[in-house]
Parts: C-alpha cells; sequence; structure tokens
C-alpha cells in the first residue's frame, strides 16, 4: 500500500470516493467487536420497539470506517492526530455510504493536514467532522 507523502498534497485535493455498503454482518459484528451490546445495534426486534425501521450502526462503527476512508488515501504511514465527528442520518442495512472528502488545511511545520469528510447515505449525511493526519 503506498503512503501519501506531505509534499504530494494541495489544498482542495479530494480524496478518493469510497462506497461501504451497509448489512447487517456490518453493523451488528461492529458492535460486538466494540463490545456495545445495545439491543438497537444487533436485535432487529429490539430495534423496531425503539422506533427504529432495523439494527443501526454505532458511533464506534462509524469511528472506524471514518478512519478506514482516510487511512485508504493516507497509507500505513500516516499518523491520525484528531478525529472530530457528528453523526447525522442512520445508517440501516440495505442502504451505501458514501465517503467523500478534502483536504482543508495543511501544516507544513508539523507536516499534517487536515481532512474535512461526510459519510452520505440515502436519508443524507451520516457522518461529517474532520481528521488530522500527518505524513510522513
Amino acid at each position: 500500500m503506498k503512503t501519501t507523502r506531505f509534499e504530494d498534497v494541495s489544498l482542495g485535493d479530494q480524496l478518493p470516493a469510497l462506497d461501504i455498503p451497509v448489512t447487517v454482518a456490518l453493523i451488528t459484528g461492529g458492535a460486538i467487536a466494540t463490545r456495545d451490546y445495545f439491543p438497537g445495534h444487533h436485535d432487529k426486534d429490539a430495534a423496531q420497539s425503539l422506533g427504529s425501521p432495523h439494527v443501526f450502526m454505532n458511533i464506534l462503527t462509524t469511528s472506524a470506517l471514518v478512519e478506514r476512508f482516510v487511512e485508504q488515501w493516507s497509507g500505513p504511514q500516516g499518523r491520525f492526530r484528531d478525529l472530530r465527528i457528528r453523526l447525522g442520518a442512520p445508517n440501516y442495512p440495505g442502504d451505501c455510504m458514501q465517503f467523500q472528502g478534502e483536504i482543508t488545511a495543511l501544516d507544513a511545520s508539523s507536516r499534517t493536514v487536515e481532512v474535512t469528510l461526510r459519510g452520505k447515505n440515502s436519508m443524507g449525511n451520516h457522518v461529517t467532522g474532520t481528521v488530522a493526519v500527518t505524513l510522513p
């Protein structure tokens, strides 16, 4: 996997889009892996009793997918410095979340870039935020 270098990026550069199919396995597996046993993340009947049409993704899974999106662009030598995200529309099985991102700040002294991103599904933005990554 190629690592992006600080010299190779410019303000306004777009990260390659990433489509994530939202599945029951992704939602429940993410919840279990993060020890989030809230029934709305793995039990459809419990989620429906809460007024949800199906199980829904937890924030820890969303955070991991944000990191995946940025790391696929930065490569293995990129180092996460800050992650600030806000949840919006829920992610339900059968949908697709598309990540888009843009370089919105550069700090040459620390070799850090800021990526402003969003993960959007059919209902709107599931996640928006910024990630700071130090590049070699």
